[in-house]
């Protein structure tokens, strides 16, 4: 009778303290639960991402073989490295969508102050280098990377787990805004010294559109918002040249043989395409001088001109796709950390694609930045792949 006493005492003991630890893990308790088939958003996710990375390697040999192969060079070269930076890619999106988030959020602060050291390697002599005027990549050896990639990675988790926190404060700016527009300051600023515009509105956008979803007072990001909106212009004010290559837009044709060349001849492209496009590998535009960013921030006019009408709204039609399931993710999970999670990164890729395509077609100034999953780059194939599996394992832990 003793025996059974103090035994059920002990079960008793134990139950009490694995409460007590769900309570103090909430995310860790979301993630102890049982296992149950992930919703269809997971698998949309899923497919789309393989997609639109096999996608994006067939482009990316397609906009850089020729080329390469007429300088000397091995047409496979750029394949090659994009396609080591995709495997690379798949191993850190399977290890950010098995690994349950109460595991490594964490090190979510370390990660920041860590990116944000990235972002100062570019300006050491001999590691730094300026390419298309923006001294925003890092070379080490045969290693080449831009850091303002990971910093956007690292900015949505932190601002997540701020957010997350925080719930009980929504009302206090101080307490809730404050932390994550240093957060967002200190990386717009560290791009912009680079030359980075684009960067910068991109971690605004994600910055802001979290604390909408958190639930943030309006007028706070009203006023912040304004306050973003005036240093952008007074950034792109600064330089004749930036403001130049910013205004160009309004008048293309105008511009056509300098500030627009590159929108010029990538409409040319788009125009020539049609509804089926040339074929892969067919089209003549990113060859010779006509396209010279063909395979980085242009990639979307190959697409446009080899793959027409029907691939180009393929493409954008599987950023939609992207974009919804991650939407239905943020919605349906009970989880704040993983709704503001996944409302960020979709934020993140949107905001990302609409600049690009915009730059490419001639609606928005040109800002240098990659179309996610297309554009060589591994650190921006890196970084999306990180953030997909993110995602995916958010989506993959909705109850």
């Amino acid at each position: 009778m003793g025996n059974s006493a103090t035994l059920i005492g002990d079960r008793r003991r134990a139950a009490l303290a694995r409460a007590e630890a769900m309570h103090r893990h909430p995310t860790r308790r979301a993630d102890a639960r049982p296992m149950t088939p992930p919703p269809i958003a997971f698998y949309v996710i899923a497919v789309v991402t393989t997609v639109l990375t096999m996608l994006g390697l067939v482009m990316v040999m397609s906009a850089t073989s020729i080329k390469e192969f007429h300088q000397g060079r091995s047409p496979w070269g750029l394949f090659n490295r994009q396609l080591l930076w995709a495997i690379v890619g798949c191993f850190g999106l399977w290890f950010a969508m098995r690994v349950p988030t109460y595991r490594w959020r964490r090190l979510v602060y370390p990660a920041l102050l860590g990116a944000y050291g990235l972002m100062l390697l570019p300006f050491l002599d001999g590691v730094g280098s300026t390419i298309n005027d923006a001294s925003s990549w890092v070379i080490l050896g045969p290693l080449n990377f831009q850091p303002s990639e990971f910093l956007k990675l690292a900015v949505v988790l932190a601002c997540a787990d701020v957010l997350a926190r925080r719930q009980a404060d929504m009302h206090d700016p101080t307490r809730t805004m404050m932390p994550v527009l240093m957060i967002a300051l200190i990386g717009a600023l560290l791009c912009l010294a680079q030359g980075d515009l684009g960067s910068a509105i991109v971690l605004a956008c994600i910055v802001f559109a979290m604390a909408f979803v958190a639930g943030a007072p309006l007028l706070p990001m009203m006023a912040a918002g304004s306050v973003g909106m005036v240093g952008a212009l007074a950034f792109v004010a600064s330089s004749p040249r930036r403001q130049d290559r910013f205004t160009a837009f309004l008048d293309i044709a105008a511009h056509k043989d300098h500030l627009s060349y590159q929108t010029y001849q990538a409409m040319i492209a788009m125009a020539q395409g049609g509804i089926t496009g040339s074929g892969v590998g067919r089209g003549g535009t990113k060859l010779g001088e006509f396209l010279p960013l063909a395979q980085s921030d242009f990639i979307f006019a190959v697409v446009a001109e080899e793959l027409g009408m029907i691939g180009v709204v393929a493409v954008l039609g599987g950023f939609m796709a992207l974009a919804y399931a991650g939407v239905q993710v943020a919605l349906a999970t009970h989880d704040r950390f993983h709704a503001l999670l996944a409302g960020g990164i979709v934020c993140w890729l949107v905001v990302q694609t609409i600049i690009n395509v915009g730059g490419v077609t001639g609606l928005l100034p040109v800002t240098g930045l990659t179309l996610p999953f297309f554009s060589t780059g591994g650190s921006s194939l890196l970084a999306t792949l990180l953030a997909m599996g993110v995602l995916l394992n958010v989506a993959r832990n909705v109850r």
